[in-house]
């Protein structure tokens, strides 16, 4: 189906005559069912201190649920027909047709990190030496993508194109950035971290969604990108330098959100470079 994009959102045209319009999806709805699956999850973090690997809690595993609610949902609407069809989307890469793409998806969040070390150097912040595995690293970046999937099926594949036809793709990113932030808000409490932090992470979430929300759009959509961009930012920050355990978060969000402003500015509130015609 054809579409173009405006400032106000991306626009879809009228189904074919005979074709059934798509359901009208509630954004309030699907975020109040991810946060409602997220509960147990939560509350295992809270009363178990087992961890997925080295500063990840087992309540990571709610990573799950923005795709368990997306599932439902569809199920819902358009049967087992629809979940299949989400589902499917998980490795929808023939929707890149422009294979530079691959770049932002796989390095962009390597550069932003690899500022953020140049500033911690010229800083003199205390550094260990880097310690990368490459076998480990292999085996984190397949479960990280498998999580990222968990996560992009439902707030890429399932809510952003309906949050698209009310608000821009700048307003979205920003708006699913903070519902994310509320959602990870419990986990980061759970891991003890610094109210400063945490603010500072805040900041970071949200120009990370709208990353994602820049990538998604011009991929055609694709959620396999989403998903891929989403696992190399969760591996690179492991990767820093150990684990994640000297990256100075304060830098961190505000090297990214200044990349972020820097992409709304020069891609419009689109986030393409479409204008409608």
């Amino acid at each position: 189906m054809r579409s173009t994009a405006s400032g106000h959102g991306v626009k879809h045209d009228a189904p074919p005559a005979g074709e059934a319009a798509p359901p009208i999806r509630s954004p309030l709805k699907f975020f109040t069912m991810v946060f409602v699956l997220s509960i147990p999850f939560w509350l295992a973090g809270a009363m178990s201190d087992l961890q997925l690997m080295p500063g990840l809690s087992v309540s990571a595993l709610m990573a799950f649920c923005p795709m368990a609610a997306a599932l439902i949902l569809v199920h819902r609407e358009r049967g087992i027909a629809g979940v299949t069809e989400l589902l499917g989307r998980s490795f929808d890469f023939k929707r890149i047709r422009s294979k530079r793409w691959y770049i932002p998806v796989l390095f962009l969040f390597a550069g932003v990190n690899v500022a953020v070390y140049g500033l911690m150097r010229w800083f003199d912040m205390p550094l260990p030496a880097p310690q990368i595995q490459v076998p480990a690293a292999a085996l984190m970046f397949l479960e990280f993508f498998v999580l990222a999937l968990g996560e992009e099926l439902g707030w890429s594949g399932y809510i952003t194109g309906p949050m698209q036809k009310r608000w821009n793709a700048l307003q979205t990113g920003l708006l699913l950035g903070l519902v994310g932030v509320l959602w990870h808000l419990p986990a980061l409490l759970l891991m003890h971290r610094s109210p400063a932090w945490i603010a500072w992470w805040c900041l970071w979430a949200v120009a990370a969604r709208i990353f994602i929300g820049w990538i998604y759009n011009n991929t055609g959509q694709s959620v396999f990108a989403a998903a891929l961009f989403h696992a190399t930012l969760n591996l690179s920050y492991v990767l820093f330098p150990v684990n994640g355990s000297h990256f100075d978060m304060g830098l961190g969000g505000s090297v990214m959100a200044l990349t972020a402003a820097v992409v709304a500015w020069v891609w419009g509130p689109t986030l393409t470079r479409h204008r409608q015609r």
